[in-house]
């Protein structure tokens, strides 16, 4: 996969803009280590087994939608 100068620069601002709990594995995995997702429209629901354990995820009813910053970039400009 790969991340153009301006990808970097948009992950660096997401990145520096916010708290990650796993250290920002899924960047620093070179977008290898990605919990799985699907876009939705305007939303990313977030399809792991776990998803309300994850601090990012909120519930809306029947299922789980990702609220972090960083995968929902990644997810809308990688298709990953």
């Amino acid at each position: 996969m790969e991340v153009t100068q301006e990808n970097k620069i948009q992950i660096e601002e997401i990145i520096s803009s916010m708290e990650c709990p796993k250290d920002y594995e899924c960047y620093k995995s070179e977008l290898e280590n990605l919990c799985q997702t699907r876009i939705l429209g305007e939303v990313v629901e977030c399809l792991e087994k776990h998803s309300q354990l994850c601090r990012f995820s909120f519930d809306f009813g029947f299922g789980y939608f990702c609220n972090c910053p960083l995968r929902k970039y990644i997810a809308r400009n990688f298709n990953r």
